[in-house]
């Protein structure tokens, strides 16, 4: 990239003799009293004395030490709540375990209401054992034959009802049709829910749950009859912090390590249903548009240019803190329940990311854009600092290009650009927002989003049957545009499903791209029908929406899938502004410390699903330049298949949601969100096989093929309907080790990234001319793999806790071609990212 291309982390570097400084009185210091204190062990030994006398005269140095400071902690405490009673009163409690009202002036008690709670509880807990026996009980048991004896024994909440700690009300920048409240909930049931599988004579349960958190509520819209609000939306704002005591064989979830991980599921299935933009809504009228208030349109879309820092902290210490290093620093942000991660920059106190991220916003008043910088450490990240910014204030100002001070630290500044996208139904500035993004000239499917795709997914009709004949289906829908897939629920034993789901895509060029949709049989893997919708096609229509019933092909006479597709351009509007105009982001100060937080940064970061999982998230972004073709980012595995630690979030559903309890102690396995429009943010992988590719040139001229070839034969069998992919093998792959490379292939057929639709060939050891002939087939129709892409990867597998992993060269195969039936035998060139392959004959 000729303009977007952003420096490497060696742009900011210093001179090697920077990097370590050695404190010398400091290390006088400890000499001397090492000397100090050994001194009187060596007189009393040559004096032939008892040891008692040292044990005596550090007992008396102790009690000293403690009087006199247990004094003057009494002294001081009197003078701080002499000068300041409302700090004292703060100090002497901790900032955790103080109520929201404490910290916000405009959040108020709710005691009234906790009191009505309280009258009302024992007629919610009727309610909740009547909804666990009468609703969950007969969906899990028909869920799956293996469940039909599945019953709940005892359901019993607790005599601890739920308290509201503060209740805000929102009075500025919101409709005047809508009510907005945020209540600080907090439920610490002393519960006993049990339930019972007879036929395997399984028997679990939860004993206590905690459950804290911000829930929203919105009474609109508001009318002149009664009962004066037409509906009512309940959600969390982020995902809240959960804590679970199993009983019987769930006891197992306690182990640690495990209860995080069985945690993180339970918060992902709230996630589905509870977390923004996942919503309750309960009308109160049956006129109100129903699905309009369950499935809001975004308020906006903000654009992140995550740029650089500058006068970090120095982190990393040697020898015990006598010899001084810098830093590795990387950022964690988040919008919401959105998160992404930088790169990791190594040895560097002004590192420089050039990174760029797309967030949708759906509730302003209440969101922020929350930023942590954390040092990567083997064991605990270090805290570099952490901001906030009133996202009101950026869509006031649209746009925002300032270097902000860092809190919680003693220095450190963070530069940001900040650009809020609004939400246009026409293509008036198309054109202009094309250009803007570079998407008029190039052919790539990725990059800077000039649209955003809203697609709502209603019902189906008249589906077939599937594999057997008379039996029912369960159906679910996979969407993707590009290589961004994403995954509808699993409706189970139905012909007629009914999913109210809600799903957006960010787009790059909304005239070149399409949306290709598949309902597929999850039992038995076959697909009921498919279409494809060219999204030109909604730049004509009024207010760029389509809502109708689309015809399945290769489906049933009379299969039809029912969807209202909207499309948004994002237009960046720019303010009119005197020359004499100052602007500066409003900047929160955080209201406890880093240690008091209930709910971090860190602690919502993902462990949620790969591709597609999110049935409401945006689809990951991929890395894409502003005047080149992209490559395909390596995502991660879905949580169906394995729930991810905090450190895997660069690969989540979506770069742009997320959300799991962890800290920062966990993340030493997470790769970083890859950026949307810097080079510097391609995956690890990626980063580290140029790094290589730079060292093995070192001064010299490369060939064609710098790292290796490999051959496949690729062709699709129509008796079978599969299409069948033989690894024969690879030449002149390069050297990850001084042993050679321990080679092995790994194929997905894109866009589906799931666990179970990953190929992997055996490990050849220490070649680089490995040979595999290893064959493998994916069950898929000709029509639609020629809409596929064969994602092909040559990795080095290295041992147990071995650091020798890592990509050894990529290569996207497109399968479009009519030779496809015939098959073909041919050499491709292994590349960095896997574009623009050379085919070898």
């Amino acid at each position: 990239m000729s303009g977007a291309r952003a420096p490497g982390p060696e742009a900011g570097a210093e001179p090697p003799g920077a990097a370590l400084s050695v404190d010398v009185a400091g290390l006088v210091a400890q000499l001397a009293r090492s000397f100090a204190l050994l001194l009187p062990v060596y007189a009393l030994g040559y004096l032939g004395l008892s040891f008692s006398w040292v044990l005596l005269a550090l007992g008396l140095l102790v009690w000293c030490r403690r009087s006199r400071g247990l004094k003057a902690t009494r002294l001081c405490r009197a003078l701080a709540l002499l000068e300041d009673e409302e700090r004292a009163v703060r100090l002497g409690v901790r900032a955790c375990d103080l109520p929201a009202w404490v910290h916000f002036p405009d959040t108020e008690r709710a005691e009234w209401l906790n009191k009505t709670v309280k009258h009302m509880w024992p007629f919610i807990c009727q309610f909740i054992e009547k909804l666990f026996r009468e609703t969950i009980e007969p969906a899990v048991r028909g869920a799956h034959t293996h469940l039909s004896t599945f019953s709940f024994t005892r359901v019993d909440v607790g005599q601890q009802p739920l308290r509201i700690n503060g209740v805000k009300v929102y009075t500025e920048n919101v409709d005047k049709r809508q009510i907005i409240l945020d209540l600080q909930i907090s439920f610490v049931g002393n519960c006993e829910i049990d339930l019972e599988i007879k036929r395997y004579f399984c028997r679990a349960g939860v004993q206590s749950i905690q459950i804290h958190g911000t829930m929203r509520v919105i009474l609109e819209p508001l009318i002149g009859d009664m009962p004066l609000v037409g509906a009512l939306s309940i959600f969390f704002l982020r995902k809240p912090l959960l804590e679970i005591n199993w009983t019987g064989l769930t006891n197992l979830l306690d182990i640690p390590g495990l209860n995080g991980l069985s945690d993180t599921i339970i918060l992902d299935i709230i996630s589905n249903y509870l977390v923004l933009p996942n919503r309750i809504t309960v009308p109160l009228v049956s006129e109100v548009q129903i699905a309009q208030l369950r499935f809001p349109i975004p308020k906006g879309v903000l654009r992140i240019h995550f740029i650089e820092a500058q006068d970090l902290q120095g982190k990393d210490t040697y020898l015990k803190g006598l010899v001084k290093g810098k830093s590795d620093p990387y950022g964690v942000i988040r919008v919401g329940n959105q998160i992404f991660q930088s790169k990791v920059i190594k040895e560097n106190l002004s590192p420089k990311w050039n990174e760029v991220y797309e967030a949708l916003v759906y509730e302003h008043p209440g969101q922020e854009l929350e930023i942590e910088l954390f040092d990567e450490d083997p064991d605990k990240d270090d805290f570099l600092g952490s901001l906030m910014i009133d996202l009101i204030e950026v869509e006031k100002e649209r746009l925002l290009d300032e270097w902000f001070t860092l809190d919680e630290v003693l220095r450190g500044k963070l530069h940001l650009k900040l650009e809020w996208l609004t939400l246009m139904p026409d293509a008036s500035n198309l054109e202009k927002v094309l250009t803007d993004i570079r998407a008029d000239k190039d052919q790539a499917n990725d990059g800077l989003s000039s649209a955003l795709l809203i697609l709502y997914l209603d019902s189906a009709r008249n589906l077939p049957s599937g594999k057997k004949i008379n039996s029912n289906p369960n159906p679910l829908v996979q969407m993707s545009v590009g290589h961004k897939a994403q995954e509808s629920k699993i409706r189970y034993k139905t012909n007629e499903p009914v999913w109210e789901e809600n799903f957006t895509f960010f787009i790059h060029n909304p005239k070149r791209q399409e949306l290709e949709v598949e309902v597929k049989d999850e039992q038995h893997q076959c697909c009921l029908g498919s279409l494809r919708i060219p999204l030109s096609q909604l730049l004509t229509c009024e207010d760029m929406t389509l809502n109708q019933r689309f015809q399945l092909g290769d489906s049933g006479p009379n299969s039809s899938l029912k969807m209202k597709l909207a499309l948004r351009v994002l237009h960046l509007e720019k303010q009119e502004r005197s020359p004499d105009h100052q602007h500066s982001a409003q900047v929160k100060r955080p209201s406890v410390s880093k240690e008091g937080r209930k709910i971090s940064v860190r602690s919502q970061m993902s462990a949620s699903p790969g591709t597609g999982d999110s049935s409401t998230a945006p689809s990951t972004p991929v890395i894409g330049g502003c005047d080149n073709k992209p490559g395909v980012e390596e995502r991660a595995q879905p949580a169906e298949a394995s729930p991810q630690g905090p450190r895997d979030l660069g690969r989540s559903a979506s770069s742009l949601q997320a959300g799991s309890t962890g800290s920062p102690s966990h993340v030493s396995a997470k790769e970083p969100t890859p950026s949307i429009a810097s080079d510097i943010s391609l995956p690890v992988a990626t980063q580290e096989l140029r790094q290589r590719l730079r060292q093995l040139e070192n001064g010299t001229t490369l060939g064609q093929s710098p790292l290796g070839q490999i051959q496949l034969t690729v062709r699709h069998s129509s008796q079978r309907n599969k299409l069948v992919v033989v690894v024969h093998s690879c030449r002149n792959l390069i050297a990850f080790s001084e042993d050679g490379s321990d080679p092995y292939v790994r194929l997905y057929l894109l866009p589906d990234k799931r666990r179970s639709g990953r190929r992997k060939t055996h490990v050849s050891k220490k070649t680089l001319n490995p040979v595999f002939d290893q064959s493998f087939d994916f069950s898929v129709s000709l029509p639609d793999v020629q809409r596929r892409t064969l994602d092909v990867a040559v990795k080095n597998s290295g041992g147990f806790l071995s650091k020798d992993k890592g990509l050894l060269g990529k290569v996207l195969v497109g399968l479009a071609s009519e030779e496809l039936a015939k098959g073909w035998t041919q050499w491709y060139d292994l590349t960095e990212d896997g574009t623009r392959p050379h085919v070898v004959t």
